[in-house]
């Protein structure tokens, strides 16, 4: 657990990041992140047309002076700021992305448009991996059914934008503690111990799993 939980808590001094859990809605069309004054977690579920993250930035004109992606490869944040009309660095978005902003003030994020022609799949480092619930997994409704679908995850962690602080479910052998409900569109940090790819791969990810207990 101590592995784990060390990188977690270097999350809170690398870059200007962090804040708020999603709250998606019913309605196709749109998902919304109720974001508070601070960090807040949010994605990118529909297929909206953002390419970069200056785009997201411009339409959230002085809301937003921030915008982070996980680079799983680095294990580091990477931060677009927002430097007085333009950003910097620029980096690309697409659908299904998790992003962690900075929000200068309360606001709603929406991600609207078109519902994605294909659901995200991840590939997995052996290490922290930012994802998202994808729209057609209803059935994940708790952290614990998530863990058990993705199969070589031992942590499942969400970000606490109220408290600025991330809430991990730990796998405890056998079931999770303390486990929280998930939802469709839904970002999540999960610390995997092998590579592989979700959701595509869960049977694989499965087999691996019993083989190496």
């Amino acid at each position: 657990m101590k592995k784990f939980i060390l990188p977690l808590l270097l999350l809170l001094f690398v870059g200007s990041l962090f804040a708020v859990e999603s709250d998606p809605s019913e309605v196709v069309g749109y998902v919304k992140y109720d974001c508070v004054a601070g960090l807040n977690l949010v994605a990118l579920p529909m297929e909206q047309g953002y390419t970069l993250a200056s785009e997201i930035g411009y339409a959230y004109p002085g809301a937003i002076d921030a915008i982070n992606y996980w680079d799983a490869t680095n294990q580091v944040w990477v931060a677009a700021i927002d430097l007085g009309g333009f950003w910097d660095p620029d980096f690309a978005v697409a659908p299904g992305m998790g992003l962690m902003i900075s929000a200068v003030s309360p606001l709603a994020f929406y991600s609207i448009g078109d519902m994605p022609a294909t659901n995200p799949s991840y590939a997995l480092v052996n290490a922290l991996n930012l994802i998202m619930v994808p729209l057609d997994r209803s059935d994940l409704t708790y952290a614990s059914s998530l863990g058990m679908d993705v199969g070589i995850t031992d942590a499942i962690n969400q970000w606490d934008a109220a408290n600025q602080q991330w809430i991990a479910a730990i796998d405890l052998g056998g079931f999770w503690d303390p486990d929280f409900e998930t939802t469709i569109g839904m970002p999540l940090m999960i610390n995997a111990f092998s590579t592989g790819t979700w959701p595509t791969a869960r049977e694989a990810n499965s087999i691996f799993m019993k083989a190496n207990k």
